[in-house]
Parts: structure tokens; sequence; C-alpha cells
């Protein structure tokens, strides 16, 4: 198979269109418009019933001591994990590709509604959903994309990484809500085929 974007090149910089928060000089970050980039596939082999896709973020801090906090920096030597910021589930064997916008196109603060979304596809929960846990303007369900939003003070790029799986059932065996861990296990002994592309970014002006 093979996976390619029109948004971002594989291995260049995500745009900060496709994220969930820019620079901002004055105050560190600001809300970006969060679309989520076009995606197009090729190549998956005979037996083909659905697709999942699934991204995210390899670089995320195991520890959140240090995260956005004045005068510090996150050391490039702490620990990472895996955040998740779109799973896509149930996508039908004759889609080919996704237009930038088509699930997301803003920042909805509480989240998106989920998990049915267009042409009978079905989004799990993102990590943001945990993230904003207990905050009293943003916490919610966050369903579908939500784009890159590093810690501003992180001493790394981030990675965002976007794989397609073709898989040889129509439907995945996962009910209500659904986030990257569960859908990773249901796809275990599925998959016929996948493709990957990465994209970076940081929201550290000394990187960006």
């Amino acid at each position: 198979m093979k996976l390619w974007s029109d948004s971002f090149a594989d291995g260049g910089t995500i745009p900060g269109e496709y994220a969930f928060a820019v620079i901002d000089p004055a105050q560190h970050v600001r809300l970006s418009s969060n679309r989520n980039p076009h995606l197009a596939w090729s190549g998956a082999p005979a037996g083909t019933r659905s697709y999942a896709l699934i991204c995210h973020d390899y670089d995320v801090p195991s520890r959140p001591d240090d995260v956005n906090q004045e005068g510090r920096e996150i050391p490039a030597s702490l620990p990472r994990v895996d955040f998740f910021h779109w799973i896509l589930v149930d996508v039908p064997a004759a889609t080919g590709r996704i237009e930038a916008g088509s699930y997301s196109h803003a920042v909805t603060p509480r989240g998106k509604s989920g998990p049915a979304a267009v042409q009978g596809t079905r989004q799990g929960i993102n990590d943001y959903t945990a993230w904003f846990r207990g905050d009293r303007d943003m916490e919610g369900d966050y369903f579908g994309y939500d784009g890159p939003c590093p810690p501003w003070n992180d001493s790394i790029i981030h990675h965002y990484v976007f794989t397609v799986y073709a898989l040889d059932v129509a439907q995945l065996p996962l009910a209500g809500k659904f986030g990257g861990t569960e859908a990773r296990r249901a796809i275990e002994g599925h998959v016929l085929a996948s493709a990957a592309i990465a994209g970076t970014y940081s929201l550290n002006p000394r990187l960006a």
C-alpha cells in the first residue's frame, strides 16, 4: 500500500491550519483552524473490506511536571508516550481518499460528537479527552480529529504518524466510546496491509 497527503510531505512540517494550536508571540499559543489533513491511498490487497485510520504522536512527555511552565523546558531525555489524535474505523473499502477539512474544520470546545461520522464511518475519542478532564471550559469527549498541540516549552520536535490499515472485516467489533488502544487491539489479526506517513510540529519558537 501507498499513503500520501497533499497537506504535508512525508517527514515534513505539518502546516498550522491542520493543528489544534499555533504559536502566538504574546501568549505562547492560540487556537488554530484544526482541519484534518488530506490523505489518499492506493494498492490495497484483494479482500480488503474496510480501512481504519489512526494518527498518533509518539513524543508526548510521560510526566506533566514541566509541561507549559514558564522558565522551564521539557528535557529531551524524558521518556515519551503515545498520544492519539484521530481514530477512524469502518471506512468503506471503496474509499481511497479523505479530503482536507471533511472531518474537522475548527476547534470544538468540549469535543466533537461521535462515534458516528460521515459515510457510515465511526470515530474514537482522542486523547484530548483525558487532557482536558477537569477543565470547566473544555472538558468533554473529543471524538474524531484534533490536531497537534505539543507543549510550547518542549525541547524536541513532535512526530505525528498517520497509518491506514486495510482490513479483512467490514466493521470492527468496537462498541460505544473507544480510543486508540482499543482500536489497535480490535484490528489485530485483521490487517491485510498498511501504510504510514509522518509529519512534524512544534510550538517552541526555538524549534519551529
